[in-house]
């Protein structure tokens, strides 16, 4: 099985060295060429997206937005303009559940498929293999993708139908962008009340009020000591999250928009 990747920055990179360690024939392409060069000699690199998907069986897509998703997979010289009958790419980007199932009905005019599949994990899981995976599509693709999945994730989840995968981890990403308000609430009160942030990270850390999002910012304020400033990715995934059922005005999207 061929496999193709668009977008080896900071997540995508470590995607396709698991897929490379696995033994996959890969070909790579980004739309910043220095990007692409630490693949030279290991994986083909593409001219365009257009010629990858004429190469490969799967496609996995890892670039920043919707606007840029949609670029790649359907605009001019995209994957779409290329792609060979029966391919399927894989969207590992955080996009919003709509645009996945408009790509995928472009994408069965050309005889091929789309799956959502956004990871959550960061590079550095990516790197251990220890992803995870939320898979929103039809089951033989997604049975297709699998072994490729396998990788660079540990944990690999079926979600439903198209479009799921990023109704999960926009889901996700609320609830720990609300967690992280809480925790950087949680510093404050007890810098007020004279308790010291490496006091407080230790207890907490390892307490029942524990988290991820708790971890994270713990980390942060003892090593950078400076006020929380989220990055754009972080804001843009909080914002998607507005365009699903029922998040308007629900606390929880409430929680998730207190640290933008």
């Amino acid at each position: 099985m061929d496999i193709g990747f668009v977008g080896v920055g900071v997540q995508g990179a470590p995607m396709v060295e698991r897929i490379l360690g696995a033994g996959f024939p890969t070909t790579v392409w980004a739309r910043r060429e220095a990007s692409t060069r630490p693949f030279a000699g290991r994986a083909r690199i593409a001219a365009g997206a257009a010629e990858l998907g004429a190469s490969c069986d799967v496609v996995g897509v890892c670039v920043w937005d919707d606007d840029d998703v949609r670029e790649v997979v359907a605009g001019r010289d995209g994957l779409l303009d290329g792609v060979r009958p029966g391919t399927v790419i894989a969207v590992h980007s955080t996009t919003s559940p709509e645009l996945c199932r408009e790509l995928g009905a472009a994408a069965l005019d050309r005889g091929c498929t789309v799956v959502d599949a956004p990871v959550s994990g960061g590079a550095e899981r990516a790197r251990l293999g220890t992803l995870v995976v939320m898979v929103g599509g039809d089951d033989e693709s997604v049975a297709r993708c699998r072994p490729v999945f396998e990788t660079f994730g540990s944990t690999i989840v079926s979600t439903g139908p198209l479009g799921s995968g990023q109704t999960v981890k926009l889901i996700n990403n609320a609830l720990f962008a609300a967690q992280l308000s809480l925790a950087v609430d949680a510093f404050r009160l007890a810098e007020e009340a004279g308790i010291g942030k490496a006091t407080l990270g230790e207890c907490l850390s390892e307490g029942s009020g524990s988290s991820r999002a708790l971890r994270f910012h713990a980390q942060r304020v003892l090593v950078e000591d400076g006020p929380f400033a989220p990055s754009p990715i972080f804001r843009k995934d909080v914002e998607l999250c507005a365009g699903l059922p029922g998040f308007a005005g629900s606390a929880l999207l409430a929680a998730a928009r207190r640290p933008l």
